[in-house]
């Protein structure tokens, strides 16, 4: 029975129900799809009140303006590296398996893909326009939009001028933290809902797809997941041993939010969540708070994975052999788009769109793209669950070089209170002292 109560096994147990209801009854399934999707906006509707009131009590509390700025630009020199790592092993195993080759391409139609290169250049824009738009012309405006590195951006200033004033912001300190409290017993409340978000979303794919869609381009698909899991296991869990905790307890730790994501395919679904695991399991305040939005918008190390995968797929499966400086412009061009559009919905494909569009001579032909549209919902699993595993090692290896990280904060085993006892209000402690 307690068995039953366990938000994981809910979600398990609601994904093998919507692919049998997608199988058995695809029409019906194609309309719940807006299950997942309430589910979603529900969750975006408190992440940036979330960020805002995280980053600000942090800062609030840390006094040093220069740690502050350390901590910053350790987390955007950490990003950049692991994520150009992460393309360079996903074209390394293209080059490897080469699951492009042979692909018959006779049935590709440019209209297929024409919704995702329009939305690609609607939203394409250079690195200045990038820049730019980080700072918000207007910040009630960027927290209704849902704007993260804007509403990142304004939290910064507001928790460094609110730090500058010691002891005197003491009250507003307090009211932002019972505030904050407040927004993650709603997290609590609308994580009731997440089996039903996830069973709505996996019927839906099913039901549009086909169980034989999981087949389809069986070639590719394997060829992601297995480099998304040596990523993980390997170069993530390297990483982990170095800077002396266990990425297996991690994993067991962050297994609720992990299922939440192969459920709905979003791994924004699981950031608020993912923000509290992540302050019990050790790391300060101040750095979950900085380096896990950031890194939404920064280290999307399964998306980067995928996108150079993806590419590379489709230049195969057309007989296009580049040569290693179009490879280095793909990957050059990948860097930026990858990072710039980062915002957008379902921006896998659509980064996928603007990245092949921004390629000089259009070298690798946009409409390929089709080729992967049946298959691409089960790959954005992968790349949400990857991200998300990515976000978590950057911010517990953040924390411990700055020696934030304090290790009482982390139980021996994971309690099994889950959604319950963030009801309660249990889990909204801040850890111990920092080390």
């Amino acid at each position: 029975m307690r068995l039953a109560k366990n938000l994981t096994v809910q979600v398990l147990i609601a994904i093998v129900l919507g692919i049998a209801v997608g199988q058995l009854f695809p029409q019906q399934a194609d309309n719940l799809k807006v299950l997942s999707d309430v589910f979603i906006k529900m969750i975006k509707m408190v992440i940036a009140p979330i960020v805002f009131f995280t980053i600000v009590i942090g800062f609030s509390g840390m006094g040093d303006m220069k740690k502050i700025g350390r901590i910053g630009g350790k987390a955007l020199l950490y990003f950049e590296f692991i994520t150009t790592f992460a393309m360079v092993i996903g074209v390394g195993v293209m080059y490897l398996i080469q699951p492009g080759h042979g692909m018959n391409t006779s049935g590709v139609k440019a209209a297929d893909v024409a919704k995702y290169t329009k939305q690609a250049a609607d939203s394409s824009h250079g690195f200045l326009d990038f820049v730019m738009g980080i700072v918000p012309d207007n910040v009630i405006g960027a927290f209704a939009k849902g704007d993260m590195l804007p509403v990142l951006f304004f939290s910064v200033l507001f928790g460094l001028a609110l730090a500058g004033f010691g002891e005197k912001a003491k009250p507003v300190t307090v009211l932002f933290q019972k505030l904050n409290d407040i927004f993650f017993r709603i997290v609590a409340m609308i994580m009731k809902f997440s089996p039903i978000a996830a069973f709505g979303a996996m019927s839906y794919t099913i039901g549009k797809f086909g169980v034989h869609s999981l087949f389809s381009l069986g070639k590719m698909m394997g060829s992601v997941y297995v480099t998304m899991a040596l990523f993980i296991f390997i170069v993530l869990g390297t990483i982990a041993r170095i800077y002396g905790f266990s990425l297996i307890k991690l994993l067991a730790f962050i297994k609720e939010e992990l299922m939440l994501v192969l459920g709905t395919s979003s791994s924004e679904s699981a950031l608020p969540r993912i923000m509290q695991k992540l302050e019990r399991f050790g790391a300060s305040k101040p750095v979950v708070g900085l380096v896990v939005p950031t890194g939404y918008s920064f280290n999307l190390d399964g998306t980067s994975i995928y996108l150079s995968m993806a590419g590379l797929f489709i230049a195969q499966a057309y007989g296009i052999e580049l040569n290693w400086i179009q490879v280095l412009t793909f990957l050059g061009v990948l860097m930026l788009t990858s990072k710039g559009a980062a915002g957008i919905t379902g921006s896998g494909f659509v980064t996928l769109a603007a990245t092949l569009a921004a390629i000089p001579n259009n070298v690798i032909p946009i409409e390929g793209m089709a080729l992967l549209i049946g298959v691409d919902r089960f790959m954005s699993e992968a790349r949400a669950i990857t991200n998300i595993i990515g976000n978590s090692v950057a911010t517990i290896v953040i924390a411990k070089s700055e020696n934030q990280f304090n290790p009482d904060g982390q139980p021996a085993s994971e309690p099994e209170e889950d959604e319950e006892s963030l009801l309660q209000g249990d889990s909204l402690e801040l850890p111990g002292k920092l080390a």
